[in-house]
């Protein structure tokens, strides 16, 4: 069950990263999979395990940012190329069903430590003020209802030149394009839904430029529109517009219409209330014009990502992983890998009915840890 899973990442680490150190990838997968166990950081496994925790520590500094960051992105790519492949080549009846589509967003975590890289001021959702932390965004694949990620990078705030959010989400999709390049997808056939925090008609174009041609972004209240030669601000069309019930494709009350913006020019917009007193609307950026339903289908995908968010955060406790300066990305590194760790024992028969907190309950129940490290790495684990 375990081992044709650890299989697969020794495989893609030996096949990308023949340079570096087997034992300190083995300490990685080992820390990961504590994370089914119940241990989130190397100090808790260490105490377990009645191990010096600095061996652990030692052997993660080992890692220099670049090749961690660069494993971080080849793993992830790699998961997802395995489910894209086999449905890139259907009907687009089939992709529909699919719901395949790139979700893009940023999660704040709260930290409070002086040592750590990209802790500045963030708005937080959550909190719905600005608080310290640390500032993750993330593009994630929704197909058949998984959230698959694709690349995560934490925002830089400060230094000699400042990087907007938006140029570092274009890097990171000119990354993603690249990558799939090498396993034959491409990537930029999949629509885009980001929230209204990327809005501007300087990211529109260059997404166009980049490939993307299906774009579905949450749109702002203060946005002026004209629509029907009658021109007020979304907060106004919110609340005047009247929506229609909903309808073959669309789960919502929702309006589709056509309205102008100083800013985007002409553009389809589309009304929709989730609940009986909140109402949201999407601005379609893509290059062609779409059906209210096709807008709703790609944009009922976006919810995944915050699914994401919050089993990393709940589930795998994102914030116990404490290191200091480039250990930054290291800890991220086996979040991700835990994370797909049990993504891919989910897909086994035993456990596809399962949630991921439920799987890792009954490995628990049924594993002994101990044994099953003694059994798999090097005693004592590469670093005694």
């Amino acid at each position: 069950m375990w081992q044709q899973e650890l299989i697969w990442f020794f495989a893609i680490f030996h096949q990308e990263f023949r340079k570096n150190n087997p034992i300190a990838f083995e300490v990685l997968m080992v820390l990961a999979i504590a994370h089914v166990f119940g241990f989130y950081n190397p100090k808790q496994l260490a105490d377990f395990l009645d191990l010096p925790h600095q061996k652990f520590y030692a052997e993660l500094k080992d890692w220099s940012v670049y090749h961690v960051k660069k494993m971080l992105l080849r793993f992830m790519v790699k998961q997802a190329a395995e489910k894209l492949k086999p449905a890139m080549n259907k009907s687009a009846s089939t992709w529909s069903r699919a719901g395949m589509s790139l979700s893009i967003d940023n999660s704040v975590m709260d930290r409070f430590g002086k040592l750590m890289r990209c802790a500045y001021s963030w708005y937080s959702g959550r909190y719905h003020k600005v608080i310290r932390g640390q500032d993750l965004l993330g593009i994630v694949l929704t197909i058949h209802h998984l959230a698959l990620p694709l690349h995560l990078l934490f925002c830089p705030k400060q230094g000699r030149y400042h990087t907007k959010k938006a140029d570092l989400l274009i890097f990171m999709l000119t990354q993603l394009k690249a990558e799939f390049h090498r396993e034959g997808i491409d990537i930029t056939q999949l629509p885009l839904t980001l929230d209204s925090g990327y809005v501007s008609q300087e990211l529109r174009v260059r997404l166009h430029r980049l490939g993307f041609s299906q774009i579905i972004i949450a749109g702002k209240g203060n946005y002026v529109f004209t629509i029907d030669h009658q021109k007020w601000d979304a907060a106004t069309w919110k609340k005047v517009l009247i929506l229609e019930e909903p309808k073959w494709g669309i789960d919502v009350p929702s309006c589709r219409v056509q309205g102008h913006s100083p800013t985007f020019g002409s553009l389809i917009l589309f009304f929709f209330r989730k609940s009986t007193t909140r109402s949201y609307y999407l601005m379609n950026f893509s290059q062609l014009s779409m059906r209210g339903a096709e807008i709703w289908h790609i944009w009922k995908q976006h919810h995944v990502i915050e699914c994401f968010w919050k089993i990393m955060k709940s589930i795998f406790h994102m914030r116990s992983m404490q290191l200091q300066d480039d250990g930054l990305y290291t800890a991220l590194l086996i979040k991700v890998f835990a994370y797909l760790l049990a993504l891919r024992l989910q897909a086994q028969g035993a456990f596809s009915k399962l949630t991921m907190t439920e799987i890792m309950r009954k490995l628990r129940r049924e594993e002994d840890l101990r044994e099953f490290l003694a059994t798999h790495f090097h005693a004592p684990f590469s670093i005694g």
